[in-house]
């Protein structure tokens, strides 16, 4: 099993390996898996590290095939950005799935609706909303959190409030430098 450190590798390995339509658009990684790094030092991921950091970079490459930059596919195929990214979204929760964490099955099924609500709306919260995803995962979560994602789903600004909350919560839990390479990671100005 290799370490978290090599989560975005070893999902392009893995990728290619599939031999799939998606295989001929793999490329290596250029940037350290920031977001699979942080949740795979918090406690809740202490069981398997590498295979949380695995989940969260997949599912932070599915978003980005789906509104941003990708960092292991590339293609300039729409269709087939779209496609991944829904293959990338099912292979992450499936791997979450096997580990047996319904509470972080959960948390990025919030994400990924939230982040598509606000792509739609509020762009700029998005940053903050995988940030508090990967604390709230790595770390467990708390009402505040759950409150924040609910003023986002009622169309109301909460961006600063889920930032509050990860970086409280990141504190509390020792995972302040994770949080702050994270939050350089996703482009996130405090």
């Amino acid at each position: 099993m290799s370490p978290p450190e090599q989560a975005l590798i070893t999902l392009a390995a893995e990728l290619r390996a599939d031999r799939s339509v998606i295989s001929p658009h793999v490329r290596e990684p250029t940037e350290p898996p920031a977001l699979g790094l942080l949740v795979a030092a918090g406690p809740r991921a202490a069981s398997d590290p590498a295979d949380y950091a695995r989940v969260v970079e997949s599912v932070r490459e599915g978003y980005l095939l789906h509104y941003g930059t990708p960092r292991i596919i590339a293609t300039s195929d729409r269709d087939l950005a779209l496609l991944a990214g829904d293959y990338l979204y099912a292979s992450g929760l499936s791997l979450l799935a096997s580990i047996g964490d319904a509470e972080a099955i959960t948390e990025l099924a919030d994400l990924i609706s939230l982040c598509a609500q606000a792509q739609a709306g509020d762009a700029d919260a998005v940053p903050a909303l995988w940030l508090a995803a990967a604390v709230a995962i790595a770390a467990g979560s708390a009402p505040k959190h759950a409150e924040a994602k609910a003023a986002l789903r009622r169309g109301d600004a909460a961006g600063g409030d889920l930032w509050a909350w990860a970086s409280s919560s990141a504190a509390q839990s020792g995972l302040g430098e994770q949080l702050g390479a994270a939050a350089e990671a996703v482009g996130f100005a405090r």
